[in-house]
């Protein structure tokens, strides 16, 4: 009896994870960054960047030089920004980030942060910055503001223009850091790499998967906006390996352009995979560091 019982339990347990999957998307991945058709030429110009965009021909020195950039970031050179505040080890903190003085710099900023806020900018980059609305249809669990998250310094009417505060910190500043009790029990490479092998991480990674992807500098693991973020992929992700997740492979459905696996609009009672996204790096709210091991991702 124990074992036909044990049998059904397995069986709903695949059937739970096969309904959690869902089918490849048939809209286009790219989501919001077709920009209205214009697609990948709107980011990356193929001939004299920013300029090769409509930029006035004063605006940026060194316009397409990196990655074909084909927004202007000007205006946004040496900018000091100060972000949200966290509370961890030390205590409240805030982060000042003074940002690359040109699209050549070797840091990381440059790639994951500067050109992000080139279009997702508020304050410096009005020129070119998002016009606040929303591309994607939200769940009604979150409000009929439909105001874009990302328009960093200028996203919340009240506040002041420059206001970065409510924004999550990003920067060479914004180091992830192991060690019990706030964070993993994760170590770090001499490069800057995490390594989730603790007895507490591994167990989060075989319940939900590691799909951040932290930049290295100074070797420390940092975050920047395309550690969350992957620009180029909108409302899915494909799980096909079981080496970052425990997770059945297949296809999964996301939001914002989140690299793990994210779906406020859930039904499902005690659903926690958008917790789960957060705990990659807040291991401290996690199960696993509670002494729960074995809690799986539930959709």
């Amino acid at each position: 009896m124990k074992r036909y019982l044990l049998i059904t339990l397995m069986i709903l347990a695949v059937v739970g994870f096969a309904a959690a999957q869902i089918q490849a998307p048939t809209s286009d991945v790219l989501g919001a960054h077709l920009m209205y058709g214009r697609g990948c030429a709107a980011c990356h110009a193929p001939h004299s960047g920013a300029y090769g965009n409509g930029a006035a021909k004063t605006a940026d020195p060194n316009a397409g030089s990196n990655i074909l950039w084909g927004q202007d970031v000007g205006s946004l050179y040496n900018q000091t920004i100060n972000f949200g505040q966290t509370l961890g080890r030390s205590g409240l903190s805030s982060y000042a980030e003074v940002l690359p003085s040109s699209l050549t710099a070797s840091t990381p900023d440059v790639t994951g942060l500067l050109v992000c806020l080139s279009c997702h900018d508020g304050n410096w980059a009005q020129g070119a910055m998002m016009k606040n609305k929303v591309y994607e249809t939200l769940p009604s669990t979150y409000g009929t503001w439909n105001t874009i998250p990302t328009l960093l310094g200028n996203d919340y009417a009240g506040k002041g223009v420059t206001d970065y505060l409510a924004d999550h910190p990003v920067g060479l500043n914004a180091v992830i850091a192991c060690g019990a009790p706030w964070d993993w029990d994760c170590t770090i490479t001499n490069t800057g790499t995490i390594q989730m092998t603790g007895t507490d991480s591994a167990a989060f990674v075989k319940n939900y998967g590691y799909f951040v992807s932290p930049s290295a500098y100074n070797n420390n693991p940092i975050v920047v906006c395309t550690t969350c973020h992957n620009q180029h992929i909108m409302n899915v992700v494909n799980i096909s390996s079981s080496t970052n997740s425990g997770l059945p492979k297949g296809y999964y459905q996301t939001m914002f352009f989140l690299v793990g696996p994210y779906n406020p609009a859930s039904t499902t009672p005690g659903s926690n995979q958008t917790a789960q996204f957060c705990r990659q790096c807040h291991g401290y709210n996690a199960n696993e560091m509670q002494g729960n091991l074995n809690l799986p991702t539930i959709f």
